[in-house]
């Protein structure tokens, strides 16, 4: 099977380019510099050099490929769109990449109860509803001929195998810790995030890619965790004893911008990836969160 990947050179794009090569596939991969394409190559994907905003490029590739899964940018409906007409009436797989931001609230680190599911009514904050419309879209794209599929990430965490090893969520707050000399939250950290180790995502695109129906969304998640807790870990692996201390959300968003601040680290982003595991037989095995970051791959950054 040949997969052409955007968001090859990425975090989630580029572990799961690299089970696709484990598991035997052909990978080509966006490269949007020579650099890129070299970082590729060493992992064994053929390097395509070019953009999101190269939609010629995009359709040419698709069309070339027996599956697509586009991991580059939940927000860009223009590369999206692009994908989804050039597949159109060919049955092909087209996974794509959302995120969990887009059930969470603007709570500044106050907790919320709700816990989402794929049959859930998701009525997004406007922040988010753009990222919702695309999501529908590539999902609705099953009555055009695409087998399309969504899968939606929560916190994503651990070591990556590709070009990118770190993410963001995790490796910005650790980052803050150490800066203050203690974990810092949003207002009182209450607030609670979904989690999944890059691991276990990687596994369960390829699970998609081989059995979920054509026009389905799959949540991925392995536990919950609240911002204080998650704080509370890392100042444990620095060494500061397990110190917290609140971060007001204006300063959160002077340090890593607004809706990081109010999407990635003040919100409550809650959601239950059952349906994964019972219709793909997914079954997460990586370590949890907390024990990731103070005995896994966050413990070397101390």
């Amino acid at each position: 099977m040949q997969v052409f990947v955007t968001g090859a050179t990425g975090y989630i794009g580029g572990s799961v380019a690299r089970l696709l090569l484990e598991r035997g596939a052909t990978v080509r991969g966006l490269a949007r510099t020579d650099t890129a394409a070299q970082a590729l190559e060493r992992l064994g994907v053929a390097p395509v050099r070019g953009s999101l905003a190269h939609w010629s490029l995009l359709a040419k590739e698709a069309r070339a490929a027996d599956a697509v899964i586009n991991a580059a940018d939940a927000d860009d409906a223009f590369a999206a769109s692009a994908l989804l007409t050039a597949l159109e009436g060919t049955g092909k797989r087209f996974i794509h990449t959302s995120g969990s931001s887009v059930v969470g609230d603007m709570a500044s680190g106050v907790h919320s109860s709700p816990v989402f599911s794929e049959d859930s009514h998701i009525a997004p904050r406007f922040e988010k509803a753009g990222r919702v419309a695309i999501d529908r879209a590539v999902a609705g794209a099953a009555s055009r001929g695409v087998h399309s599929v969504v899968l939606c990430p929560t916190m994503i965490y651990g070591l990556g195998t590709g070009a990118k090893v770190d993410s963001i969520q995790i490796p910005w707050l650790i980052e803050l810790a150490r800066e203050s000399g203690h974990g810092r939250h949003i207002g009182e950290g209450k607030n609670i995030w979904s989690h999944v180790h890059i691991g276990d995502l990687a596994e369960l695109y390829l699970l998609a890619l081989d059995a979920a129906p054509a026009g389905s969304f799959f949540f991925a998640e392995q536990g919950e965790s609240s911002l204080k807790d998650i704080a509370a870990a890392i100042s444990r692996m620095l060494g500061f004893g397990g110190a917290t201390a609140e971060l007001a959300v204006d300063e959160a968003a002077l340090r890593w911008g607004p809706e990081a601040a109010h999407f990635a680290f003040g919100s409550n982003s809650r959601v239950t990836a059952e349906k994964a595991r019972r219709m793909l037989n997914w079954s997460p095995s990586q370590p949890g969160l907390i024990e990731e970051i103070e005995n896994g791959c966050y413990s070397d950054m101390t």
